[in-house]
């Protein structure tokens, strides 16, 4: 049961102190925009690839969680 009280608490907390990075999506649209209009599209491609190298880490890690789940799932059943 503690798990449970744990996960729901980092849940929550996560859920609450996630409204400031809406500000910082914001700024890094407006910069982007304005370094194309001057004709600079460097910047663009550097936040793209940070967007997708952002986008990757969760997948990962889920993909890892349920690769190590499913592979001691697999010995304890034998156990």
């Amino acid at each position: 049961m503690l798990n449970w009280k744990k996960s729901l608490t980092v849940l929550a907390l996560a859920f609450f102190l996630s409204g400031s990075a809406y500000a910082q999506c914001a700024m890094c649209r407006a910069n982007a925009e304005s370094n194309i209009k001057s004709g600079k599209n460097q910047i663009g491609r550097g936040l793209n690839t940070g967007i997708l190298y952002l986008l990757s880490i969760p997948y990962l890690l889920g993909g890892a969680a349920a690769f190590i789940y499913f592979k001691n799932r697999g010995k304890a059943n034998q156990a």
